[in-house]
């Protein structure tokens, strides 16, 4: 829930910053002018307010590619950034037994992402692997397996 709660948040941040930029660009570029008594639209008559949508467009595009791209790369427990990336897999088998992958994992042992890094049957998700709690083995081990 915190996962999403922070992802809903940072595309809420996003897309008041493309508001702010959309006033902006709203306040800066002038209406046409009225010809022959007519009003003309702005959008396709207007190269300078066309260019301007095409700009903003990229903009939009490109906020919305950061915003997943940063909340694919993160835990899904502490929101923290995925680190020690680890190749596995065997590129001579890519297609059959061992495909070739890249795992990161939480700096606070939360858990693991396997991305993978050849598609053959179309694009894979990524994979989360959750872990168990840790301390508990790690307690076990402390206390002579009791």
């Amino acid at each position: 829930m915190r996962y999403w709660a922070y992802f809903l948040s940072k595309a809420a941040a996003a897309a008041a910053v493309l508001w702010l930029v959309w006033k902006g660009i709203y306040a800066v570029m002038p209406e046409p002018e009225t010809f022959l008594y007519m009003r003309v639209s702005r959008f396709p008559q207007d190269l300078g307010w066309t260019s301007a949508l095409l700009g903003f467009w990229l903009l939009i595009v490109g906020a919305a590619y950061l915003v997943v791209w940063d909340q694919r790369r993160r835990c899904r427990t502490c929101l923290r950034l995925l680190r020690m990336p680890v190749e596995r897999g065997s590129w001579g088998l890519a297609t059959l037994l061992n495909p070739p992958r890249l795992e990161s994992i939480c700096p606070y042992g939360h858990g693991t992402m396997e991305l993978p890094e050849v598609h053959v049957t179309g694009a894979a998700p990524p994979q989360w692997h959750a872990h168990g709690n840790m301390w508990t083995e790690l307690e076990k081990r402390d206390s002579g397996g009791k």
